[in-house]
């Protein structure tokens, strides 16, 4: 009988000693990809890369799967690999300037490497010569750059291992199910790189929904890597049950989860999550799962900390140097923990900006929100608009209500909550430091990575009084698939005489922006000619949080569209195009 235990490799030798050779690598539908297939790919990249001049490239691809090769391919040529987090065209304006060429679906990419005519002659990877840059997707606008070499991301793999792999792997392998992107560093290090040095299987496509979860599963044992963005909005999907036998864990990162979040995934999927608290870039520093921790983190097996003041200093193989790196967290040690191995976070340090001469602390004005009297809100930003300093400068909000704050907001509406908010700060700021504009949203809108950036907050309040559409946030564009996020705002002109007190969304705007970013996200050839299986099943309050999936296909010429939200599916339907043959049809 074949040994099912994994096969650990370290980093520099995934690709040079591949361990079982029909050991599954990865899943792509119903297809298995096994490690001999990996091999091959790597092969055929790093020849193809070997060819072409240029250190430095852009990786970015949906796919996992291909991701891992195209990776371990370019390494081996001798390549620096730089991973965008998103394919914005801002993004992309930033790259043109930092790379040399461009991998996957990236504008301008290589084509496909064909097979190579022979395996390739590789040694063991260079622990500080082979590089990867990272992009931090924080609470500053623009990204920035972080390099890490394999010695670092190998070193991270080796404490995920002793932290974790004990636990996970006492039975074989289980198959890694994400809905976080390989993109970033989170989803790169716990589907991509851990699952390759620890011989456990990866699906190539991140779940775009948990209600997928059960049949990503398939009754197989599985390991869930997620976001707090996704955990704390579990569906209450019945099948979902179904899953807590066959989970061995559910990992979260990217920030804190709340309580009511980590007893919710308790419930439904069976499993309080393992949260691992870090940043893009310390790596890993501590974890802890609630049911059996509370509110304490755990440092991880060699991470060195301290506190210096209240702030977090941390020292490992995590980072570039053997100095301390101070963070902006801050923390205080449990008084009744005599080992000294733990902490509780005190939030970030205060984010001080001027406004008309005066410095506001932006982080004092969330914790007051939080603090507030009544328990309105779960969740509170803070942030600058306009930048800079005098009259332009002000202060705004985005908030999820509580069902007290909600209830609230119904009631006697969004003047009523944050003048309420407003008279609570007075106790707690000067007036020139009261938030002038206010969000009450379902959720913060967050990046694939779980993070709500200065970016989606900040442009939750672009002016939309004359826009028909809100800003959107493309979560996925592929030839027949996208996905997108939108906040649609009370300003917005389609609200307009619908209804006063009581705006919601129109249906026909909800089926204009379909078709909008439809013909923006494919080649969508034609005019309109019909609407079928339309359904509106629920109506859109301004300031949801929706996701609209939209599914394009060019034999049928129909563009399949769905709105959803916390609340569930607000409308879907199917739009049909004929092609007239008239001048300016493309």
């Amino acid at each position: 009988m074949a040994d099912s235990r994994p096969t650990w490799l370290p980093l520099p030798e995934v690709a040079v000693r591949p361990g079982l050779a029909d050991r599954a690598f990865a899943r792509r539908g119903d297809q298995r990809l096994t490690r001999t297939d990996f091999l091959a790919r790597v092969d055929a990249w790093q020849a193809r890369l070997a060819t072409v001049p240029g250190q430095r490239w852009a990786l970015f691809t949906d796919d996992s799967a291909d991701f891992a090769a195209m990776l371990f391919g370019a390494w081996h040529a001798g390549k620096t690999v730089l991973l965008p987090g998103d394919m914005q065209p801002a993004t992309l304006a930033r790259l043109a300037a930092e790379v040399d060429g461009a991998l996957g679906q990236l504008p301008g990419a290589l084509p496909d490497a064909p097979a190579a005519p022979s395996p390739q002659a590789r040694q063991p990877l260079d622990l500080q010569g082979t590089r990867l840059v990272v992009y931090t997707s924080g609470s500053s606008g623009e990204p920035e750059a972080i390099a890490k070499s394999l010695a670092q991301l190998d070193a991270e793999m080796h404490t995920l291992q002793a932290a974790f792999g004990a636990r996970i792997d006492a039975d074989g392998p289980a198959t890694v199910v994400t809905t976080v992107s390989h993109q970033h560093i989170y989803g790169l290090l716990f589907q991509v790189l851990w699952s390759l040095a620890a011989g456990r299987p990866f699906l190539a496509r991140r779940l775009d929904y948990l209600e997928a979860l059960p049949a990503a599963l398939a009754n197989a044992p599985g390991l869930l890597i997620a976001s707090p963005s996704h955990l704390r909005r579990i569906p209450d999907e019945p099948a979902l049950a179904t899953c807590a036998g066959a989970l061995r864990a559910v990992f979260s990162s990217g920030g804190p989860l709340p309580p009511e979040a980590a007893v919710d995934s308790l419930a439904r999927l069976g499993h309080s999550p393992i949260e691992v608290f870090g940043s893009s870039e310390t790596g890993g520093i501590a974890w802890r799962q609630r049911a059996q921790h509370g509110d304490h983190w755990r440092a991880l097996p060699g991470i060195d900390w301290r506190i210096d003041g209240e702030l977090l200093e941390v020292r490992s193989g995590h980072l570039p140097d053997e100095g301390w790196y101070t963070t902006s967290d801050r923390v205080r040690p449990l008084a009744d923990d005599p080992s000294g191995a733990g902490f509780v976070l005190l939030g970030r340090a205060d984010r001080i900006v001027k406004v008309g001469e005066k410095r506001v602390s932006l982080s004092s004005i969330e914790r007051a929100l939080l603090a507030g009297d009544g328990g309105l809100l779960a969740e509170a930003r803070a942030l600058l608009l306009n930048d800079g300093e005098g009259r332009d400068a002000r202060i705004a909000v985005v908030a999820v209500p509580t069902p007290a704050g909600q209830s609230l907001l119904q009631q006697e509406g969004r003047r009523a909550l944050s003048e309420r908010l407003r008279s609570h700060l007075l106790a707690h700021v000067e007036r020139v430091a009261l938030p002038r504009r206010w969000r009450f949203v379902d959720a913060l809108p967050a990046n694939s990575q779980g993070k709500s950036t200065e970016a989606l907050l900040a442009g939750l309040f672009q002016d939309a009084a004359s826009s028909r559409r809100p800003p959107v946030e493309w979560l996925q564009r592929e030839a027949t698939q996208a996905k997108l996020r939108v906040t649609p705002s009370v300003e917005l002109a389609v609200f307009d005489g619908h209804f006063p007190g009581n705006p919601i969304l129109p249906g026909v705007a909800q089926l204009d922006w379909a078709i909008g970013w439809g013909r923006e996200a494919f080649q969508v050839p034609g005019h309109f000619a019909r609407i079928d299986t339309l359904k509106f099943q629920q109506v859109v309050q301004p300031d949801t949080v929706l996701e609209l999936a939209l599914d394009w296909s060019a034999e049928r010429g129909t563009l399949g569209f769905r709105y959803t939200s916390a609340a569930g599916v607000h409308a879907s339907g199917k739009v049909v195009f004929e092609r007239s043959g008239a001048p300016g049809d493309a």
